[in-house]
C-alpha cells in the first residue's frame, strides 16, 4: 500500500513494514523539508545528515557558512549510505533526537 505523503517526491521502488515509514506506515511528516548529505549511517535505522547554509552578518555585510547536523529516521525501503544526498522531512518525534525521516535520496 502506497500513499501520498503531501511532497513532491517519487515513491520508494522497494516495499518495506517500517510502521515509521512516511510511505508504508503510518507516520505522517509535515513542516520544513531539508536537503543534505549523510555523513553517518552506523545505527539501525537512523542517518545524520549535514546540512551546509548561509548565515547574513549584518555587520560585516556578508555572508558566512555555517553547518548544522539533524539525525534522521532511515526506513527499510530507502536505506540511504554515507554519502548520499538525501531529502529530509519534518514529522513527529521518534527519539530524544529524531524528528526528521529521509524521505529521498536525490
Amino acid at each position: 500500500m502506497r500513499k501520498s505523503i503531501g511532497f513532491d517526491v517519487p515513491p520508494p521502488s522497494k516495499e518495506c513494514t517500517d510502521k515509521n515509514c512516511p510511505f508504508h506506515g503510518t507516520l505522517s511528516v509535515r513542516g520544513q523539508l531539508i536537503d543534505g548529505t549523510v555523513v553517518s549511517d552506523r545505527a539501525t535505522r537512523s542517518v545524520v545528515v549535514r546540512r551546509e547554509y548561509f548565515k547574513y552578518v549584518p555587520k560585516y555585510e556578508r555572508y558566512e557558512k555555517r553547518r548544522s547536523k539533524l539525525h534522521a529516521h532511515n526506513p527499510d525501503c530507502i536505506t540511504a549510505k554515507t554519502g548520499d544526498r538525501v531529502s529530509v522531512a519534518e514529522c513527529r518525534p521518534l527519539s530524544k533526537t529524531k524528528s526528521f525521516v529521509v524521505i529521498q535520496v536525490l
